[in-house]
């Protein structure tokens, strides 16, 4: 009794010594986007990690950034959701070596804690929007550039004046300045709203909003050491273990209110994207979206000159469908898809009638000249490599040359054989005749009829050709 009662007492002082700190260590959530294409697969894994995080009690959640950038309306859905978490974000371009750029800058700038680590970069925001880049938009950020600067001056030059207004002597309007035009309507929109939001982020979390602007004009980068001194984040540590130690105490601003983060010898927990979206963010790489447009062309290709082959023309329009879902998550040029299009239908078209190649070759022509202007973007993360194009092309042109040498073989066999030639062959019952359906002769399928029925699978003999149709009997009875 006595032993059990001090075992009790023992139990006791470790639980109440031990049972604080278990209670007081929370969690902290981290995912990782790992040199991944800010895009709407990206954007939901965000939110929904913010959404779980929140709903789960975590302390934070970190997002370790590793990315070349990507498209703008994914980068702002995913700087709303920073924005108006209820949980405090912490962003941590890691591990070193890795950038935060374009897209990443944005996302970096509106988390609520900014950390890199040591040997990474961020800046070169330049906005990437659906449908491409063109030279207007280059042309338009160097005259908003040259605008930034002329204003600067005039700043500098400027001196405040004791004069009353009407003893100033009238000063000559300046001359109207050109507002930046990308050449687009649209184009200017886009940019202007660009740079303004920019600075609202910055502002919004205390940060360097003239670098945040030149980031989004100019197109600067700059290292972890510079991001740290010129305020655009607030921490570089070596990895996540110091950075919760770092961030341990500090306060930062929700939409509900301040909060005090208690991470020191918080839980570490890691979140991977689901299934799906692996499948997802997988299928929106630019090269792997060209490749399941093309293998769908191909079956489609084969489907109509190859009639009743089916299963080449179900999986070449599961793979198109597949394909163009990815083309909405990528900056595409229409005139590169036309282009291929056109080229798929002059090499059907060689099919049906004699050019001598004259279509094949028209058509390869197209195929590579819409395949290099399918992904319309100065990024090179966001364009279809010439490693994938050049050898779908050459492997076209081998396709196309056979299944065209497929088809002449075959016409040629008709001319020969015609009609007269088919009485007295031997084929098979692809089908049962009764007294309709279908058999295989010459390497050829035709309809059939009999006036006895016709097992499938039975060997039979052509009686007589009306038009399209055979008669046919089974070879047992001639």
């Amino acid at each position: 009794m006595q032993k059990l009662s001090f075992l009790m007492v023992v139990i006791a002082i470790v639980l109440l010594i031990f049972l604080p700190a278990i209670a007081d260590n929370g969690f902290v959530r981290v995912i990782t986007l790992d040199d991944d294409i800010i895009n709407p697969v990206t954007s939901e894994y965000i939110s929904q990690a913010i959404a779980d995080s929140g709903k789960e009690g975590a302390e934070c959640l970190i997002i370790q950034l590793d990315t070349p950038g990507g498209l703008l309306a994914s980068t702002r859905t995913i700087v709303k959701e920073l924005l108006n978490a209820n949980i405090p974000v912490v962003v941590y371009v890691a591990p070193s070596g890795a950038r935060a750029g374009s897209a990443g800058v944005f996302i970096t700038l509106a988390a609520n804690v900014a950390a890199m680590a040591p040997s990474t970069n961020i800046g070169a925001a330049h906005p990437v929007e659906l449908g491409g880049e063109s030279e207007g938009w280059r042309e338009a950020i160097k005259e908003l550039e040259e605008k930034m600067r002329q204003m600067e001056r005039r700043q500098k030059e400027e001196k405040p004046k004791e004069e009353r207004p009407e003893d100033q002597p009238k000063e000559e309007p300046p001359e109207e300045e050109k507002e930046p035009s990308t050449g687009t309507t649209m184009g200017d929109k886009v940019l202007k709203d660009t740079v303004a939001w920019t600075r609202g982020i910055a502002r919004v979390r205390g940060r360097n909003e003239e670098w945040a602007v030149k980031a989004v004009t100019e197109s600067l980068s700059i290292t972890e050491t510079e991001a740290l001194e010129k305020n655009v984040i607030d921490l570089v540590c070596k990895d996540i273990p110091e950075l919760l130690d770092k961030i341990d105490g500090r306060e930062v601003e929700l939409p509900t209110g301040m909060v005090t983060l208690e991470t020191k010898g918080a839980r570490i927990e890691y979140r991977e994207m689901t299934a799906r979206q692996k499948i997802l963010k997988t299928i929106s790489n630019p090269n792997i979206a060209y490749i399941l447009m093309m293998l769908g062309f191909f079956g489609l290709l084969f489907e109509v000159t190859h009639t009743g082959a089916i299963f080449p023309g179900v999986a070449g329009a599961i793979c198109l469908i597949i394909a163009f879902y990815s083309f909405q998550t990528l900056p595409v040029n229409y005139a590169g898809l036309l282009l291929i299009i056109l080229a798929i239908i002059l090499f059907i078209a060689e099919a049906k009638v004699t050019s001598y190649g004259l279509l094949t070759i028209g058509g390869l022509i197209s195929m590579t000249l819409g395949s290099i202007m399918l992904i319309d973007s100065p990024y090179e993360f966001l364009r279809v490599s010439n490693a994938v194009i050049f050898p779908v092309v050459f492997s076209t042109a081998a396709i196309v040359v056979f299944l065209v040498t497929l088809i002449i073989r075959a016409h040629s066999r008709k001319s020969v054989v015609g009609e007269e030639g088919l009485v007295g062959l031997i084929g098979t019952a692809e089908t049962d005749i009764a007294p309709e359906g279908k058999v295989f002769v010459h390497g050829e399928i035709w309809n059939a009829r009999s006036t006895n029925p016709i097992n499938r699978g039975s060997r039979v003999k052509v009686v007589t050709v009306d038009g399209m149709t055979v008669v046919v009997e089974t070879a047992s009875e001639s």
